[in-house]
Protein backbone atom coordinates (compact mmCIF):
# COMPACT_ATOMS: atom_id res chain seq x y z
CA UNK A 1 0.00 0.00 0.00
CA UNK A 2 1.52 3.25 -1.13
CA UNK A 3 0.34 5.16 1.95
CA UNK A 4 2.25 2.98 4.44
CA UNK A 5 5.14 5.39 4.85
CA UNK A 6 7.64 4.80 7.62
CA UNK A 7 6.66 1.14 8.26
CA UNK A 8 4.54 -0.38 11.01
CA UNK A 9 4.87 1.46 14.27
CA UNK A 10 6.74 4.39 12.73
CA UNK A 11 5.77 7.73 14.20
CA UNK A 12 7.40 9.94 11.63
CA UNK A 13 9.54 11.86 14.10
CA UNK A 14 6.73 12.76 16.49
CA UNK A 15 8.32 11.15 19.55
CA UNK A 16 10.85 13.91 19.96
CA UNK A 17 8.27 16.64 20.47
CA UNK A 18 7.48 18.11 23.87
CA UNK A 19 4.52 16.56 25.63
CA UNK A 20 1.42 18.75 25.59
CA UNK A 21 -0.62 19.15 28.76
CA UNK A 22 -4.26 20.17 29.01
CA UNK A 23 -5.72 22.23 31.81
CA UNK A 24 -8.98 21.16 33.43
CA UNK A 25 -11.22 23.88 32.08
CA UNK A 26 -14.76 24.83 33.03
CA UNK A 27 -17.12 21.99 32.13
CA UNK A 28 -14.27 19.53 31.41
CA UNK A 29 -13.95 16.53 33.72
CA UNK A 30 -10.64 14.98 34.75
CA UNK A 31 -11.30 11.93 32.53
CA UNK A 32 -12.05 14.21 29.57
CA UNK A 33 -8.83 16.11 30.27
CA UNK A 34 -6.82 12.87 30.31
CA UNK A 35 -8.42 11.67 27.06
CA UNK A 36 -7.70 14.97 25.29
CA UNK A 37 -4.12 15.03 26.60
CA UNK A 38 -3.57 11.48 25.36
CA UNK A 39 -4.95 12.38 21.92
CA UNK A 40 -2.74 15.45 21.63
CA UNK A 41 0.35 13.42 22.50
CA UNK A 42 -0.47 10.28 20.53
CA UNK A 43 1.99 9.90 17.61
CA UNK A 44 -0.51 7.81 15.65
CA UNK A 45 -3.11 10.58 15.86
CA UNK A 46 -0.58 13.05 14.44
CA UNK A 47 0.49 10.60 11.76
CA UNK A 48 -3.11 9.94 10.71
CA UNK A 49 -3.63 13.66 10.19
CA UNK A 50 -0.46 13.94 8.10
CA UNK A 51 -1.21 10.92 5.92
CA UNK A 52 -4.91 11.57 5.43
CA UNK A 53 -6.46 8.69 7.40
CA UNK A 54 -9.74 9.26 9.16
CA UNK A 55 -8.56 7.73 12.44
CA UNK A 56 -5.49 6.38 14.23
CA UNK A 57 -7.21 2.97 14.11
CA UNK A 58 -6.22 2.74 10.45
CA UNK A 59 -2.69 1.82 11.52
CA UNK A 60 -3.92 -1.17 13.52
CA UNK A 61 -5.33 -2.71 10.35
CA UNK A 62 -2.29 -1.66 8.31
CA UNK A 63 0.05 -3.40 10.78
CA UNK A 64 -2.08 -6.55 10.99
CA UNK A 65 -2.31 -6.69 7.19
CA UNK A 66 1.43 -6.23 6.79
CA UNK A 67 1.97 -9.30 8.96
CA UNK A 68 -0.84 -11.59 7.81
CA UNK A 69 -1.59 -10.34 4.26
CA UNK A 70 -5.37 -10.21 4.76
CA UNK A 71 -6.18 -7.62 2.12
CA UNK A 72 -5.84 -8.40 -1.58
CA UNK A 73 -6.88 -6.76 -4.83
CA UNK A 74 -10.39 -7.66 -5.94
CA UNK A 75 -11.67 -8.77 -2.51
CA UNK A 76 -15.14 -8.17 -1.10
CA UNK A 77 -14.84 -6.66 2.38
CA UNK A 78 -17.39 -5.83 5.10
CA UNK A 79 -16.46 -3.30 7.81
CA UNK A 80 -18.79 -3.57 10.83
CA UNK A 81 -19.12 -0.45 13.00
CA UNK A 82 -17.22 1.40 10.31
CA UNK A 83 -17.44 5.02 11.60
CA UNK A 84 -15.51 7.20 11.02
CA UNK A 85 -14.16 5.04 8.18
CA UNK A 86 -10.46 4.45 8.91
CA UNK A 87 -10.54 0.69 8.37
CA UNK A 88 -12.75 1.00 5.27
CA UNK A 89 -10.26 3.51 3.91
CA UNK A 90 -7.33 1.09 4.34
CA UNK A 91 -9.31 -1.78 2.81
CA UNK A 92 -10.43 0.27 -0.21
CA UNK A 93 -6.89 1.35 -1.03
CA UNK A 94 -5.82 -2.30 -1.30
CA UNK A 95 -8.80 -4.08 -2.90
CA UNK A 96 -8.88 -1.41 -5.58
CA UNK A 97 -11.43 -0.84 -8.33
CA UNK A 98 -11.96 -4.57 -8.88
CA UNK A 99 -12.95 -5.12 -5.22
CA UNK A 100 -15.86 -3.95 -3.09
CA UNK A 101 -15.87 -2.48 0.42
CA UNK A 102 -19.11 -2.01 2.35
CA UNK A 103 -19.10 -0.24 5.70
CA UNK A 104 -22.05 -0.50 8.09
CA UNK A 105 -22.73 1.59 11.19
CA UNK A 106 -25.57 3.05 13.24
CA UNK A 107 -23.98 6.45 12.60
CA UNK A 108 -24.04 8.18 9.25
CA UNK A 109 -20.56 8.24 7.72
CA UNK A 110 -19.14 10.86 5.40
CA UNK A 111 -18.89 9.43 1.85
CA UNK A 112 -15.57 8.00 0.71
CA UNK A 113 -14.28 6.98 -2.71
CA UNK A 114 -14.22 3.22 -3.14
CA UNK A 115 -16.54 2.47 -0.19
CA UNK A 116 -20.30 2.01 0.05
CA UNK A 117 -21.54 3.05 3.49
CA UNK A 118 -24.92 2.03 4.85
CA UNK A 119 -26.59 3.32 8.02
CA UNK A 120 -27.98 0.12 9.52
CA UNK A 121 -27.76 -2.09 12.60
CA UNK A 122 -25.83 -5.22 11.63
CA UNK A 123 -28.13 -7.11 14.03
CA UNK A 124 -31.08 -6.35 11.74
CA UNK A 125 -32.27 -9.71 10.34
CA UNK A 126 -32.12 -8.26 6.84
CA UNK A 127 -28.54 -6.97 7.20
CA UNK A 128 -26.64 -10.09 5.97
CA UNK A 129 -28.69 -10.34 2.77
CA UNK A 130 -28.49 -6.58 2.21
CA UNK A 131 -24.70 -6.49 2.54
CA UNK A 132 -24.23 -9.59 0.39
CA UNK A 133 -26.29 -7.87 -2.30
CA UNK A 134 -24.22 -4.69 -2.02
CA UNK A 135 -21.00 -6.72 -2.29
CA UNK A 136 -22.24 -8.65 -5.30
CA UNK A 137 -21.56 -11.99 -3.61
CA UNK A 138 -20.15 -13.56 -0.47
CA UNK A 139 -17.50 -11.63 1.48
CA UNK A 140 -13.81 -12.53 1.59
CA UNK A 141 -13.18 -10.61 4.81
CA UNK A 142 -15.29 -9.28 7.68
CA UNK A 143 -13.71 -6.59 9.86
CA UNK A 144 -14.93 -5.35 13.23
CA UNK A 145 -13.23 -2.65 15.29
CA UNK A 146 -16.43 -2.16 17.29
CA UNK A 147 -16.41 -1.53 21.04
CA UNK A 148 -19.41 -1.27 23.34
CA UNK A 149 -19.83 2.02 25.22
CA UNK A 150 -17.63 1.87 28.32
CA UNK A 151 -19.27 1.72 31.74
CA UNK A 152 -16.05 2.19 33.73
CA UNK A 153 -16.49 -1.26 35.30
CA UNK A 154 -13.68 -3.41 33.86
CA UNK A 155 -15.42 -6.80 34.06
CA UNK A 156 -18.68 -5.46 32.62
CA UNK A 157 -16.88 -3.71 29.77
CA UNK A 158 -14.95 -6.89 29.00
CA UNK A 159 -18.11 -9.02 28.83
CA UNK A 160 -19.87 -6.46 26.63
CA UNK A 161 -17.11 -6.28 24.04
CA UNK A 162 -16.74 -10.07 23.95
CA UNK A 163 -20.50 -10.37 23.47
CA UNK A 164 -20.25 -7.90 20.59
CA UNK A 165 -17.41 -9.89 18.99
CA UNK A 166 -19.41 -13.12 19.34
CA UNK A 167 -22.44 -11.54 17.68
CA UNK A 168 -20.26 -10.13 14.90
CA UNK A 169 -18.76 -13.61 14.40
CA UNK A 170 -22.26 -15.02 13.85
CA UNK A 171 -22.86 -12.29 11.28
CA UNK A 172 -19.52 -13.15 9.61
CA UNK A 173 -20.57 -16.78 9.25
CA UNK A 174 -23.66 -15.64 7.31
CA UNK A 175 -21.85 -13.41 4.82
CA UNK A 176 -18.42 -15.06 4.37
CA UNK A 177 -17.58 -17.34 1.49
CA UNK A 178 -15.35 -20.43 1.89
CA UNK A 179 -11.77 -19.48 2.73
CA UNK A 180 -12.86 -16.11 4.14
CA UNK A 181 -11.47 -14.37 7.23
CA UNK A 182 -12.79 -12.52 10.28
CA UNK A 183 -10.91 -9.90 12.33
CA UNK A 184 -12.44 -8.38 15.47
CA UNK A 185 -11.53 -6.38 18.55
CA UNK A 186 -11.68 -8.11 21.96
CA UNK A 187 -10.28 -7.42 25.42
CA UNK A 188 -7.99 -9.64 27.50
CA UNK A 189 -9.72 -11.13 30.48
CA UNK A 190 -10.18 -14.86 30.06
CA UNK A 191 -13.61 -15.12 28.44
CA UNK A 192 -12.20 -14.35 25.00
CA UNK A 193 -10.86 -17.93 24.96
CA UNK A 194 -14.43 -19.22 24.64
CA UNK A 195 -14.79 -17.09 21.50
CA UNK A 196 -11.56 -18.52 20.09
CA UNK A 197 -12.71 -22.08 20.77
CA UNK A 198 -16.02 -21.37 19.02
CA UNK A 199 -14.28 -19.88 15.98
CA UNK A 200 -11.93 -22.87 15.69
CA UNK A 201 -14.92 -25.04 14.76
CA UNK A 202 -15.49 -23.05 11.56
CA UNK A 203 -12.07 -21.56 10.71
CA UNK A 204 -8.80 -23.31 9.89
CA UNK A 205 -6.63 -20.93 11.95
CA UNK A 206 -7.55 -18.71 14.90
CA UNK A 207 -5.07 -16.47 16.75
CA UNK A 208 -4.71 -13.39 18.95
CA UNK A 209 -3.08 -10.29 17.44
CA UNK A 210 -1.81 -7.12 19.19
CA UNK A 211 -0.67 -4.49 16.66
CA UNK A 212 1.87 -1.87 17.73
CA UNK A 213 -0.70 0.89 17.09
CA UNK A 214 -2.87 -0.55 19.87
CA UNK A 215 -1.97 1.48 22.96
CA UNK A 216 0.49 -0.34 25.24
CA UNK A 217 -1.57 0.39 28.37
CA UNK A 218 -4.73 -1.04 26.80
CA UNK A 219 -6.05 -4.60 27.26
CA UNK A 220 -7.25 -4.42 23.66
CA UNK A 221 -6.50 -7.41 21.44
CA UNK A 222 -7.76 -8.62 18.09
CA UNK A 223 -8.91 -12.11 17.22
CA UNK A 224 -8.06 -13.21 13.69
CA UNK A 225 -9.80 -16.23 12.18
CA UNK A 226 -8.79 -17.33 8.67
CA UNK A 227 -9.76 -20.17 6.34
CA UNK A 228 -13.53 -20.20 6.83
CA UNK A 229 -14.88 -23.69 6.19
CA UNK A 230 -18.54 -22.72 5.94
CA UNK A 231 -21.26 -23.58 8.43
CA UNK A 232 -22.62 -27.16 8.47
CA UNK A 233 -25.71 -27.53 6.30
CA UNK A 234 -25.15 -24.14 4.65
CA UNK A 235 -26.20 -23.97 0.99
CA UNK A 236 -23.61 -22.50 -1.36
CA UNK A 237 -24.60 -19.70 -3.69
CA UNK A 238 -23.97 -20.15 -7.45
CA UNK A 239 -20.83 -17.98 -7.39
CA UNK A 240 -19.23 -20.29 -4.79
CA UNK A 241 -19.72 -23.56 -6.72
Amino acid sequence: MSDRRGGAGSTGGVRGELKQRVKTGRGRTLSQKRWLERQLNDPYVARAKREGYRSRAAYKLIEIDERYKLLKAGQRVVDLGAAPGGWSQVAARTVGATGRVVGIDLLEIEPMAGVDFITLDFLDPEAPAKLTEMLGGKADLVLSDMAANATGHKKTDHLRIIGLAETAAEFAREVLGPGGAYLAKVLQGGTEHALLADLKRDFATVRHVKPAASRADSSELYVLATGYRGSPGRISTPDEV
